[in-house]
């Protein structure tokens, strides 16, 4: 596959575009989530296909922009932004895949997605404009929701950057090809659009908390806690389709059994929660907070897990295919990982801490961070983020020590008076642990929640593991 004339890959396109001042004007309405790297060689491209002559700056670029989309967007709860993330990153990945010599198209091998546009062969393409058409393309598509005015402040931010990145990229580059180039990224958004759209969470941020929905009652169900919220969120979200078909067929763990003694297993499991809200030292509260990622206050906690791809991809400087294939992969993964983690929640319904302490040890008692609405086990951040550890570090290495800045900037938390400092972590696995343990530190989860759920996040990032990316 031939690229016409292409930007030096040495340097930042932003570098290289007039529209600098315009990008910053716009980079101002993203969050600051980018890590702060000191000078790092960039990653050697072993692979030096045409879509590698471009950095990963376009790929990063809009991975930030849906970051601050899923924030600042209604309705789009941990299992809805999931599937936002893993359109968008599968989106990004097709859209540059006819420029990769040794990678392939997932089409064929995700469940339901048969085929997609492809390249005419002996065309030249722009691999950079394809992506930021793709991209400015499925996010206009995922981000319009119900809101008219939000919806409009959606489309403005998209076109904006979108517009900023084609002027940049299309100097000097022959008109038919950057017109087949955008128009092969469009067509791969809106096929992969509407293939989205039969996999049972379309526009799901409309019915987060269905009032169809009879929450069981049983000894041991959950129930309302302190948030009062009656129904649970996204109750029917498992029966979704996953990306990857073995992720659909697994089977569900098992939790401890409900026992009503107080020397039971049960009560032993939920107790622990219990005294060790009683001793949280200062680094386990800041630990609580930081991965507490609320909808609405944050990009979720999936977009935490993308973020930190973000944030190694910025580090690596990768180039555009390696950047691509990175946020492909973590996207199918949370999305995988949440459709799975929901279906072991509705099948159970366990209830959380907050209503079996307070029924059985002290009537007052709260967690030091509130309880989510909806079944305690597993954990869903154990879930994604065992999943996402076992992704990564296949994709980056063991030993890729990292900053995770993600939220860096934001104030200090108001209910808990905690600042908000960057986590280094040594590797992947070391993040995902204390991801899982900042539940059981906030009081939401107990120690079996999180220690199933990354358990069961290692199987399923396993399983995405098997996708064959490279021919």
């Amino acid at each position: 596959m031939k690229s016409h004339r292409l930007i030096p890959s040495s340097g930042s396109i932003i570098k290289k575009t007039s529209h600098w001042l315009t990008l910053i004007a716009l980079a101002l309405f993203i969050d600051s989530c980018k890590v702060k790297e000191d000078a790092v060689t960039p990653e050697p491209v072993v692979d030096s296909s045409p879509a590698n002559k471009f950095s990963g700056e376009v790929a990063t670029l809009w991975a930030d922009l849906q970051l601050k989309l899923t924030k600042q967007t209604a309705g789009y709860t941990p299992p809805v932004a999931a599937r936002a993330y893993a359109y968008g990153g599968l989106t990004m990945y097709e859209s540059i895949v006819g420029g990769l010599t040794n990678n392939q198209s997932l089409a064929g091998q995700l469940a339901g997605l048969a085929t997609l546009p492809k390249p005419e062969s002996g065309k030249d393409y722009h691999w950079a404009l394809s992506a930021n058409a793709a991209e400015a393309t499925i996010l206009r598509a995922l981000y319009a929701e119900a809101s008219r005015p939000q919806a409009v402040a959606n489309k403005r931010i998209i076109d904006s950057l979108e517009t900023v990145l084609k002027t940049s990229y299309k100097v000097s580059i022959a008109q038919d090809v950057v017109d087949r180039s955008e128009k092969l990224g469009q067509d791969i958004a809106n096929a992969i659009f509407e293939w989205s759209k039969t996999d049972g969470g379309h526009e799901g941020y409309k019915r987060n908390f269905p009032a169809s929905y009879v929450v069981p009652v049983f000894d041991g169900a959950w129930q309302t806690t302190e948030n009062g919220q009656k129904i649970p969120m996204q109750p029917t979200w498992g029966n979704n389709r996953t990306f990857v078909v073995a992720n659909q067929n697994m089977t569900m763990p098992k939790p401890i059994s409900f026992s009503s003694s107080l020397i039971s297993p049960y009560f032993s499991t939920y107790f622990e929660v219990y005294t060790k809200s009683k001793s949280l030292t200062a680094e386990e509260k800041e630990i609580a907070v930081w991965w507490a990622d609320n909808p609405v206050e944050t990009f979720t906690p999936p977009g935490h897990s993308y973020n930190i791809a973000n944030i190694a991809v910025k580090q690596t400087k990768s180039a555009l295919g390696k950047s691509a294939e990175a946020f492909a992969r973590i996207g199918i993964t949370v999305n995988d990982a949440f459709i799975n983690c929901w279906k072991c929640k509705y099948q159970y319904n366990n209830e959380r801490p907050y209503t079996m302490l307070r029924r059985t040890v002290d009537a007052n008692w709260k967690p030091f961070w509130p309880a989510p609405p909806f079944p305690g086990f597993p954990s869903g951040h154990a879930t994604q983020s065992g999943a996402v550890s076992a992704v990564l570090t296949d994709f980056f290495g063991d030993n890729f020590a990292f900053v995770d800045n993600s939220h860096v900037g934001r104030a200090k938390d108001a209910s808990t008076g905690v600042e908000l400092k960057a986590r280094s972590f040594k590797n992947f696995n070391q993040f995902a642990i204390e991801s899982a343990n900042s539940r059981f530190y906030g009081g939401i989860h107990t120690r079996q929640d999180n220690e199933t759920g990354l358990a069961e996040g290692r199987k399923i990032g396993a399983n995405v593991l098997t996708l064959k990316f490279k021919k």
